[in-house]
């Protein structure tokens, strides 16, 4: 049995003194009351697991400090103390909530027998609440997920992995939700109340990737003024995510390899290990089996961050999820822009529907916050659409392919947004749901011409 923390509250002095010792002789710690009052105090400043109360008291009655505790920590559980004389108040107690009654006078066997159970009772409770905590933080994460069969199975995947320290793969092409799929894993996890770290591994200037992931000590380099705390540390008791983790070079991975291997690194500069305890999540929209094969990524890196993979269709793929994804973008650009934009109307909505979302989520995302900025009233219209505007609908015209492949489909979209945008990547590229270096591989990709004013 767990040891506890418990309260005696009680105004005779050999009582509680009895108590303190056979429930200390147990390994618990015990503190003690003389009076209601007294025991409320203790209750707010420490963290009680059980309460044993005598109703009999002078001053504030047993009962007014029952009705207290539980208003104030109804996890904690309460056994109520009392003379023979007292058993029907007893029994009104346990209607208020207490767990049991313990009559006086009372051995030490019965003493701790009916703690034991009580304790027992009190740690059935504790999981029930941390069980509801769990799956509302899958509720808070149906949003991304959505209705859609594919959706769910992913649902059906974080529960079962959450609450394991496994690691988790999540790939899918750009904008499609990867790194909330990951803070999803970690709500949902043991892992929830320590830190979420990121990664991006696709910024991180290759010469610096070990200094960000391990810290560096003071002088180890020419602008290392001062020690530094890696991202491994960072993550201690919590995740560290690896985004596109499939843009590391191969020194990087080799180095990468090693600390999840060791499960220590040493800071640039310094030869001490450091130990870290956090579980790894990493995305990536690379096919990694295609880079393993091309030797541009490590076979062993692979099969360690490669234990449990998550594979998030496009949103193309999973349009039943669309109506879901804009009430909650809906209301948290309403909140952020400090707009009223109540509803999106049947015509908007079947535009959505139809739209072939080659940026995926994160084009939606931006989609709907322009619409809620633009919209002249309490309801979003085709019209507040970039896609919809006469000149989108002309170059629609001009660009798009009667029959095509999806490539020659994205290269139209590409073309029409550089054209709304004039040319100007950044904004394109925010349009689009992806990043620039993304924007301009595509480009390159595409042949499409197009300036670069940024």
């Amino acid at each position: 049995m767990k040891k506890a923390t418990i309260l005696v509250i009680d105004d005779e002095e050999v009582m509680r003194d009895s108590c303190r010792q056979v429930l200390t002789r147990q390994g618990h710690e015990v503190k003690t009351a003389g009076d209601g009052a007294v025991g409320l105090v203790a209750l707010a400043e420490h963290a009680i697991d059980l309460v044993m109360l005598d109703l009999k008291m002078p001053g504030l009655g047993g009962m007014d400090v029952l009705d207290r505790i539980k208003q104030a920590a109804p996890e904690t559980v309460v056994i109520v103390i009392t003379g023979h004389a007292t058993i029907a108040a007893a029994v009104e107690a346990i209607k208020l909530g207490a767990y049991d009654l313990l009559p006086k006078p009372f051995t030490p066997d019965e003493l701790l027998a009916i703690v034991n159970r009580a304790l027992e009772r009190r740690r059935l409770v504790t999981e029930n609440f941390s069980l509801r905590g769990e799956l509302q933080g899958l509720r808070d994460n149906e949003f991304v997920l959505g209705p859609s069969p594919a959706m769910r199975g992913i649902l059906n995947i974080i529960s079962k992995v959450a609450p394991t320290d496994s690691t988790v793969l999540i790939t899918g092409e750009s904008g499609t939700g990867k790194e909330l799929i990951a803070q999803a894993v970690h709500r949902s996890s043991p892992r929830k109340d320590g830190p979420f770290i990121a990664v991006d591994c696709g910024s991180v200037v290759p010469t610096l990737f070990e200094s960000e992931l391990f810290g560096h000590v003071k002088g180890a380099f020419t602008d290392a003024i001062a020690n530094k705390r890696g991202k491994l540390e960072m993550a201690e008791g919590g995740t560290v995510f690896f985004d596109e983790i499939g843009n590391i070079g191969p020194e990087s991975q080799a180095k990468l390899l090693r600390a999840l291997q060791e499960r220590e690194f040493c800071r640039v500069g310094d030869t001490r290990s450091i130990s870290f305890d956090a579980r790894i999540v990493a995305a990536t929209n690379q096919d990694l089996r295609k880079a393993v094969e091309a030797r541009t990524f490590r076979d062993d890196l692979y099969y360690r961050i490669n234990v449990v993979n998550l594979d998030l269709p496009p949103l193309r793929e999973r349009k039943e999820d669309i109506p879901l994804l804009v009430a909650h973008f809906l209301k948290e650009y309403n909140r952020r822009r400090k707009r009223s934009v109540g509803s999106v109307s049947e015509a908007a909505m079947r535009l959505l529907l139809d739209y072939s979302w080659p940026g995926n989520i994160r084009e939606l995302e931006n989609v709907i916050e322009r619409a809620v900025i633009l919209c002249d009233g309490k309801t979003i219209e085709p019209w507040d659409f970039p896609f919809t505007s006469a000149r989108t609908r002309t170059a629609e015209a001009a660009d798009a392919p009667a029959e095509g492949t999806l490539e020659d489909i994205e290269k139209a979209h590409i073309k029409r947004v550089l054209r709304q945008v004039g040319g100007h990547r950044s904004r394109a590229a925010q349009a689009l749901g992806v990043d620039r270096k993304t924007l301009r591989a595509k480009i390159r990709r595409y042949g499409i011409e197009a300036p670069d004013p940024d």
